[in-house]
């Protein structure tokens, strides 16, 4: 094992190409030395940009047979994810996945025991935990600095979405993909609960003339988890003023926040009032909490310590998605023990 990760990534798109860039060019310590996506001339343009030495692959696996990679980053559509976290490890190498890990219990038990059974480190992209305003909220309550928790608040609300993306996305994307960031966030924000009830709400409130093929942008959701703390948990995919996450929770003793709607705490003061810049990308809203969750990773490759969010914690988040799905389907509260199987 060198000092420096050779990381292969896996996926071109949007985030992938953020994530090869931080590996490449924002991360003591890691090189790209390998990238992988199906579309032709994706991989070799970002290479190019990032890292000219760098092999590209159209074939993931033939980029897991690299036996210049040490360490696999998977940035691919959802339905894959599972199989490739299990291919990389059973090639020995060490895996860090995007969210969702999985869209099963079974598959997420499969990547968790693929990446135990061959003693790599798994590490799931679940940014919130390496925003330093979250991390700084999760510090206060583990040092009880807000007594116990019992009342807890997480959202997410994208900058926009057109018809045309509208049109493409899977059904249920918005509990397995958006909302599963807030279930992770509410988990770690009431450390060592575990949630016991869901009940959840969720329309096509922006584009309602794709509903019928299981779209839907607006959702709401309660947990109730086993220490008696309530929570709730809102996504929403067309927030015109900029991209909007927050959290808060509430204890017996005081009350922690993390997340800013504006870009900086500049206000402009004119005739038509007070204006404020607002972040408008994820990248941009998470810059650097993207960045040091990979620096994260790389760290417990180098040291052997075992990543800080790993594929139980994306399992955990998962059961909470599956239950919300289930009381949609069903419009009645859903125990957590009829997922947890």
């Amino acid at each position: 094992m060198s000092a420096s990760v050779a990381v292969g990534l896996i996926g071109a798109g949007w985030i992938g190409r953020f994530h090869g860039e931080s590996v490449a060019l924002r991360i003591p310590g890691t090189r790209l030395v390998a990238v992988a996506d199906p579309v032709p001339g994706a991989a070799a343009s970002l290479i190019e940009r990032v890292s000219p030495d760098a092999r590209a692959y159209t074939d993931a696996l033939a980029l897991i047979a690299d036996p210049n990679v040490e360490a696999v980053l998977i940035s691919t559509p959802a339905p894959t994810h599972t199989d490739l976290v299990v291919a990389a490890a059973e090639a020995g190498k060490h895996v860090f996945c995007e969210k969702p890990m999985a869209l099963t219990l079974a598959d997420a038990d499969r990547a968790i025991d693929a990446c135990a059974t061959n003693n790599v480190a798994l590490q799931v992209g679940f940014n919130r935990r390496f925003a330093d305003d979250f991390a700084a909220a999760h510090d206060v309550i583990t040092s009880g600095g807000i007594g116990t928790p019992q009342l807890l608040r997480s959202l997410t609300r994208d900058p926009g979405i057109t018809a045309d993306v509208a049109a493409r996305v899977k059904p249920w994307t918005i509990f397995n993909e958006t909302l599963i960031h807030d279930f992770d966030a509410l988990l770690w924000l009431n450390p060592g609960a575990r949630v016991v009830e869901v009940f959840a709400q969720a329309d096509a409130l922006i584009h309602p003339q794709y509903k019928e093929q299981g779209y839907l942008d607006t959702s709401m959701v309660q947990l109730r988890f086993d220490n008696g703390a309530l929570a709730s948990a809102e996504a929403n995919f067309q927030a015109t003023y900029g991209y909007d996450v927050r959290g808060e929770v509430f204890g017996s003793g005081g009350m922690v926040s993390a997340g800013e709607v504006t870009r900086t705490a500049m206000r402009h003061f004119s005739s038509p009032g007070v204006l404020a810049d607002t972040p408008r990308v994820n990248i941009e809203l998470f810059h650097d909490a993207y960045v040091a969750q990979l620096a994260h990773f790389a760290d417990c490759i180098r040291s052997g310590a075992a990543p800080s969010v790993d594929g139980l914690d994306a399992r955990n988040a998962l059961e909470i998605a599956l239950a919300a799905k289930e009381s949609v389907e069903t419009g009645l509260p859903v125990s957590l023990l009829s997922v947890r199987r």
